[in-house]
């Protein structure tokens, strides 16, 4: 995955972070995080504040209101929290922030930002920003990926199924989906040229990364003002769950005959039943859907790239 390009700015240590937490991101993670993080800020003499977070939407109000007030604004949960501010903020003349510490941290992984809360806390010092491009389905915001068919049914598992983590939540959401799943029939229109796929899933990528590190998209650039497109067609269920660990290492996409991918800038979906579409981990809207990509939308700050 390419890195892009990054520009250095310098953080002004006079302009305050808002941290941004949901007390219970990845079962509480970000609660046992915070006191490293407040020591690091503290040592660097970072002025800040937090903010706890009662939903989604007030996440995005917190990240507002630090906007409004001058203040950097710092997420500190998963994928679904920094999905929803980012989505809102994608426009909007400010840098936006990054701690890890969610279930999955794909969008994170797919930036390199570092899961350690110091070494977190040292990439927002630094103030390396990198402009990536928003996803957007039916009018609604994502940053990472937006996937519908199977991923709907897993992702529902997944996030109902509070006591496991990491990847095992993941293989585990994905084993159960499998048994109850039965093929769904796909239209997709690009370009206003329709075709029909029966299988599994069809997946939007704008990130690289889902799932807790499913490297589902391994081409996919988050600022290349292009959406990936994976679809998986028709296979038996016992040769799908073979093929799965292929998944994490991003070889699926070569080495699996009812894998298919293309990239596009916007695509109309459908399908022959009812399903909600998953991104950043939480569900964003239901089909049918246009989904397309905004180029360039949102600035974040990411470690400086090796050179």
């Amino acid at each position: 995955m390419g890195l892009g390009k990054t520009r250095r700015i310098r953080l002004n240590l006079k302009q305050a972070l808002t941290l941004i937490m949901n007390p219970s991101s990845g079962g509480g993670r970000s609660k046992q995080l915070l006191p490293d993080v407040e020591r690091r800020l503290d040592a660097l003499r970072i002025p800040f504040r937090v903010e706890r977070t009662r939903s989604l939407e007030h996440g995005v109000d917190l990240a507002f209101e630090a906007v409004d007030n001058g203040e950097i604004p710092v997420v500190m949960s998963g994928d679904g929290l920094i999905g929803a501010v980012g989505g809102a903020l994608a426009g909007v003349e400010t840098k936006v922030g990054l701690i890890p510490a969610g279930r999955g941290n794909d969008l994170a992984r797919g930036l390199g930002i570092p899961t350690d809360p110091v070494q977190a806390v040292d990439c927002l010092a630094a103030g390396h920003t990198r402009a990536i491009d928003v996803g957007d389905a039916n009018g609604k915001r994502f940053l990472g990926i937006a996937s519908v068919g199977f991923d709907s049914d897993a992702n529902r598992i997944a996030n109902e199924a509070r006591l496991l983590k990491g990847q095992l939540v993941y293989v585990y959401a994905a084993v159960r989906a499998l048994l109850a799943w039965k093929p769904a029939r796909f239209s997709l229109v690009e370009n206003g040229v329709q075709s029909r796929l029966t299988g599994y899933n069809v997946v939007v990528a704008n990130n690289g990364f889902y799932g807790g590190g499913m490297n589902v998209a391994p081409d996919a650039r988050i600022d290349d003002g292009q959406l990936d497109v994976i679809t998986v067609g028709e296979a038996g269920k016992i040769r799908f769950l073979l093929n799965f660990p292929k998944v994490f290492k991003g070889t699926h996409v070569e080495e699996v005959e009812s894998v298919s991918f293309h990239r596009t800038s916007v695509i109309e979906i459908g399908a022959s039943r009812p399903f909600t579409i998953y991104a950043d981990g939480d569900p964003l809207t239901e089909l049918p859907a246009t989904i397309r990509v905004i180029p360039s939308a949102l600035q974040v700050i990411v470690p400086e790239p090796a050179s």
